[in-house]
């Protein structure tokens, strides 16, 4: 199971994260606009044979928020703490509900190019379902994982079937 050390990382973020009480990976922050987020890592089963997390952020209050550098700085801090383990995998899903999962998905590409991606493996991919609608996945993790080749292997099979349709 992956830990993450919120004091380790409260020296680096902006913003102050906190536990909260649904899951032992989930963290609350509050930005200087009134938002209030919470972020999760939860277990993910989507890959055959791999222990991954899916990172899930939630708009707890609703509130619009601009493009908040500090949420980022915070967001990239929480996310090197859950790369300190070595055999760490993160699953990112752009929810669709109101349809800017495109801008979502782009926003968290940006925001690992900038984090130093060097010392990491990003694999995407864009699926579209039934209803046409498109969903955007990413698989995140380090260089130096052992399972680096399987987890490839994995989530390239995982894509090819979900993306051949049913007959």
């Amino acid at each position: 199971m992956v830990t993450i050390d919120l004091e380790r990382v409260n020296v680096v973020a902006p913003y102050h994260f906190t536990p909260t009480s649904y899951s032992v990976l989930t963290f609350s922050v509050l930005t200087d606009y009134g938002v209030k987020y919470t972020m999760s890592f939860y277990e993910n089963d989507l890959l055959p044979g791999i222990h991954a997390y899916e990172f899930v952020i939630s708009n707890v209050n609703q509130r619009k928020s601009p493009r908040d550098i500090k949420l980022r700085q915070s967001i990239i801090a929480l996310i090197q703490e859950f790369f300190r383990q070595r055999e760490a995998v993160l699953i990112y899903l752009c929810e669709t509900g109101d349809n800017r999962q495109r801008q979502r998905f782009r926003l968290f590409e940006s925001w690992f190019r900038i984090s130093g991606k060097g010392n990491f493996v990003s694999l995407s991919m864009d699926l579209v379902d039934l209803e046409g609608v498109p969903n955007y996945a990413a698989i995140i993790t380090r260089m130096d994982n052992p399972n680096l080749s399987f987890i490839t292997k994995q989530f390239t099979e995982t894509v090819e079937l979900l993306r051949e349709k049913p007959e």
